[in-house]
């Protein structure tokens, strides 16, 4: 497994996804929550596989507190790097109340994921990054290692480039999504030596789903989705394999977020991060087919069917 340099920190160019760890997640997911059992042996399967790094949140259900326990019971939560998330803020905080909401909401994770210190913490929307001194200062006690913030839109994120503190970043891209490199975020990112963690690689399932499950709010995307599958076809790629290379042939990324909700899912994955980007002229074709599509379709928050969203501490 490549591994990329972020700080002092070797992360490896797979982060596993694991918010399905304590959700039903993703529009395709029709498994369901993953039990213990199962989770020690994907995070096992990862592991072997060179994975070294995680993603998860405060907002992700049980998800913390499953992870902690599957890391201590396979003896490797001293070589995970884990990136979480602190619960979501309320905008009108004062400075005291934010303080005292974000310090609860990484304690807690500490004490869930059995750790001492997290090496990577984010606030999970950009709107809360208004709160950034909160974790300064605990970055400052030792409590967190870097910070970051998680991104919808390309705007929050160029805006986000301009805070000396915010030192990565989690965004979207994928062969349907565009909008972040055509932008410029990722060139902005990379010149600013802030860390980009991309995620929605296959956009929660849609990329890969059969025809016919897609929902109907979505179907839009199939003529698009079937010109991807041709030229899938024409260079002899699954689509999945065509997904994850695209994302590793975008300049400026230092990890790509995949999950998985089984240990066949995490030995396909890994067989795919094995691959080489694709060739110049194959990235340049797929932005040529792909329009610019609407938030609609490319922000699973405003789907129906979709993950619950991070909420403040307590509610």
């Amino acid at each position: 497994m490549e591994l990329r340099t972020f700080n002092d920190l070797q992360l490896s160019a797979l982060m596993l996804g694991t918010a399905q760890f304590g959700l039903p997640y993703g529009v395709a997911n029709k498994k369901g929550q993953p039990s213990q059992r199962e989770v020690c042996e994907i995070l096992a399967c990862a592991y072997d596989g060179g994975v070294n790094c995680l993603d998860t949140a405060a907002g992700y259900g049980e998800s913390e507190q499953v992870i902690g326990k599957a890391l201590a019971e396979l003896g490797i939560a001293d070589e995970m790097i884990v990136v979480t998330k602190v619960h979501f803020l309320a905008d009108d905080l004062s400075s005291a109340a934010a303080d005292a909401i974000v310090e609860e909401s990484v304690v807690r994770s500490l004490r869930y994921l059995r750790l001492e210190s997290l090496p990577i913490c984010f606030f999970h929307r950009a709107e809360n990054a208004c709160y950034l001194d909160s974790l300064l200062k605990l970055k400052e006690r030792g409590l967190i290692g870097c910070i970051g913030c998680s991104v919808l839109t390309p705007e929050e994120a160029l805006t986000l480039l301009q805070e000396k503190g915010i030192e990565a970043m989690q965004v979207a891209a994928s062969l349907l999504d565009h909008r972040f490199q055509r932008a410029h975020v990722l060139d902005a990112a990379r010149n600013r030596q802030v860390a980009c963690f991309v995620r929605s690689i296959y956009l929660q399932g849609l990329l890969l789903m059969l025809e016919a499950d897609i929902p109907d709010e979505l179907r839009q995307v199939i003529p698009i989705r079937r010109q991807l599958q041709t030229l899938s076809q024409q260079a002899g790629l699954e689509m999945s394999a065509l997904a994850i290379r695209y994302v590793l042939g975008l300049r400026g990324v230092t990890c790509a977020v995949i999950g998985a909700e089984s240990v066949e899912q995490m030995r396909s994955n890994l067989a795919l991060f094995s691959t080489l980007p694709l060739p110049t002229e194959m990235m340049q074709e797929i932005e040529e087919i792909v329009p610019a599509l609407s938030d609609q379709i490319l922000l699973p928050n405003r789907w129906s069917m979709r993950m619950p969203d991070a909420v403040p501490a307590g509610r």
